[in-house]
This record gives structure tokens, sequence and C-alpha cells, in this order.
């Protein structure tokens, strides 16, 4: 079932380059990556340090006519991966401040060269994909700080937050949402899927990105507000007299609103796992250890309803739960009965959980 043509020729300095970027920059995905089969899992890793590059620029604390020359400069690589001496020679004259040092040295051509030369490598096919949806993000990006284009913010007491709930769509979407289309693309080239399987997937992958992204947004609440952000749709928070805002907590009803959306993504996400055939046993692995920690953290974010959108927001689940969700995703792997009563009893434990919060509120 796997489509052998790209076969991987990369050599053990470059797989090696590859595993110890990933571990460095995100450990959540150096996780995943590891399920896949090669060539697909170098491409995958190849494609994320590509996006990681794209969130560097944005997370660097420069201004915005800065950024958008670096993310110019990203498309031109991208298009001819051969300017990579050049270009990253250029960036390293560069200040990058608000990146972590392993993440400064992906943008400098001591460390970051490499990587573009395997880009070059990879077969034209794949190339492309990963061309195509990474450009993508970089444009959305791109438009964060412009205020003609969406996504739009608006400022609350200095902190920028996005404006409508189409924003907040569409801010995961570029950010996330584009990562699902690109692994998506990546997979059906790789197993060869056929066209009712392919379908179901591009139909349903940009859930997946969004949902984990979303994810996120609620586990990191506190930290991005640290930094002067809210990724909570204003639309939203101003039901709330803007407390979230100032760490005051939320109603129940509207912390419920909050997950119920997430909720609905993951639900989604799941008629996605279920979609993969079983064949494609690498990246169904790969995608429930996605899928199952985001529901045990919107589990336990409901668990710990009392102290969302507080100064004790703190919603992570511990290892010991990541290491079950491992366990419980290997015995799921061939079994799409299992996955799906598990989706359904988490989707009905948060809501119970919610429920009971609603209910003490009264």
């Amino acid at each position: 079932m796997t489509n052998s043509s790209g076969s991987s020729n990369l050599s053990s300095a470059q797989v090696v380059y590859l595993n110890t970027l990933m571990k460095k920059v995100s450990r959540s995905f150096a996780l995943v990556v590891p399920c896949l089969e090669p060539p697909l899992n170098h491409w995958m890793a190849t494609a994320y340090l590509l996006c990681r590059v794209v969130d560097n620029v944005e997370d660097c604390l420069q201004p915005t006519a800065w950024k958008r020359q670096r993310f110019a400069e990203f498309e031109r690589l991208l298009a001819e991966p051969e300017l990579a001496p050049e270009i990253l020679s250029s960036w390293q004259e560069q200040a990058w401040p608000g990146l972590t040092p392993d993440e400064q040295q992906l943008m400098i051509l001591p460390n970051g060269h490499l990587l573009w030369q395997i880009y070059a490598a990879i077969p034209a096919e794949s190339q492309t994909i990963i061309r195509y949806w990474t450009q993508a993000m970089a444009l959305g990006m791109s438009q964060l700080e412009d205020k003609e284009r969406p996504p739009h913010f608006k400022s609350y007491d200095g902190v920028q937050v996005l404006s409508e709930e189409a924003d907040y769509n569409t801010y995961c979407y570029y950010v996330a949402g584009t990562v699902g289309h690109m692994s998506t693309e990546l997979v059906i080239q790789h197993y060869d899927l056929n066209n009712g399987v392919a379908d179901t997937l591009r139909q349903t992958c940009e859930a997946c990105g969004r949902g984990l992204q979303k994810t996120n947004i609620v586990k990191d609440f506190a930290q991005d507000l640290a930094r002067g952000i809210c990724y909570l749709p204003a639309t939203w928070l101003q039901v709330t007299n803007y407390t979230p805002l100032a760490l005051q907590g939320a109603p129940p009803d509207w912390a419920g609103k909050v997950l119920g959306d997430v909720v609905a993504e993951l639900q989604t996400s799941t008629q996605y796992v279920l979609a993969l055939p079983y064949e494609a046993t690498g990246y169904r692995m790969a995608s429930l250890l996605c899928l199952l920690p985001a529901f045990e953290t919107l589990l336990l974010a409901a668990q710990q309803h009392k102290f969302l959108f507080t100064a004790n927001h703190h919603v992570k689940i511990s290892r010991q739960k990541m290491a079950q969700c491992l366990q419980w995703a290997q015995g799921m792997i061939d079994n799409n009965a299992a996955i799906e009563q598990y989706s359904h009893q988490r989707q009905q434990m948060i809501k119970r959980k919610l429920a009971e919060t609603e209910l003490v509120s009264e």
C-alpha cells in the first residue's frame, strides 16, 4: 500500500540532525514523528521544522516591516533552497529577540543550512506539498499584524484579542489547519490512498489542526495573557465583561462554550482517524497520539473548572497521563470501535463535568 517511489536517501547525519532538532523545538511532535514509516517520518519532520521557521519569524520581537521581509525571504528559500547560504548568512547578522537559543540556531547558517539541504533533496511531489502549505502558513502569519486583513485583532486594556469567532477560526487555520492539510497530502501520497479515503481526510483534516491549536489555546491561556495576547475572541469575552483577561474567572456556561467548541473539533478529528485504513499503521498511531492527549487535556480543564481563567489556571496533563495515552493508542490502533467508544466516553465525561459546574453555580 505504501508508495515507495519517494524513498529516503538521507544520510545518517541528516537523520540525527532532524531527530535532534525535533526534540529541541517540540517534545510532543518529537514523540509523534518516530511512529511514521520512512520516508514519511523524514518528510514530516522536515516540514514541521520549516513551519517552526515561520513561527520563529512571527514570534520574534521585531517590527512588522522586518517580519514581512523575513517572510518574503522564506518564500524565496522554498522556491530556491540553494539560496540558503546567502539568506541564512544575512539572517545571522540580524537580532532575534524573543526566541530561545535553540530557536535562534534554526534561523542561522551554521545550524539552519542542513535543513534546507534536506528540503532540497525531497522528491518533487512531496516537496511541492510542503512548499504549498508552508507558504500558506507564512502568508497567514504575515497578515497577523495587518489591520486590513483577517484575522483581526483588537486591543482591550493592553491585551491584543482576536476580534470575532471567525478571526479565531482563521487564526487557528493559518497556524495549524495548514499543517493538517500538509500532513494529510503527504500521507495520501505516501500510502497511495484511494479517492474515497482521500476525500474524507481532506474534508476533516482542517478540524484536526484547529482542534489541536484550540486545545493549546485553552492550556496556555494564562501564559499567553502574560505576553499580552489572548486568542479567544472578543465577541465571546465581552459576555463575561472581559473577566478572564484579568484572570478573575468566567461563568460556567461560558467556560462550557469555550471547551465545547474545542470538543466539536475533536469529534471531527475522531472521524479523520477512523477514515484512515488499518494499513496506515504509523500515521494512525501518530494521529492517536495527537487526539488522545487533546481529549485528556480538555477533560482535565473540565475537572478543574473552578480554576479556569483565574490566576490558578493550569491545564497540563502529567507525564503519567501521556504514558497512558500511549498505552491506549497501542490498544486502539487496529480497533475503530475502541476509538469511537473512547471518543464518545470522553465527550460525555467532559459534558458531565461542565453540567456539574453549572448546577453548583446555581
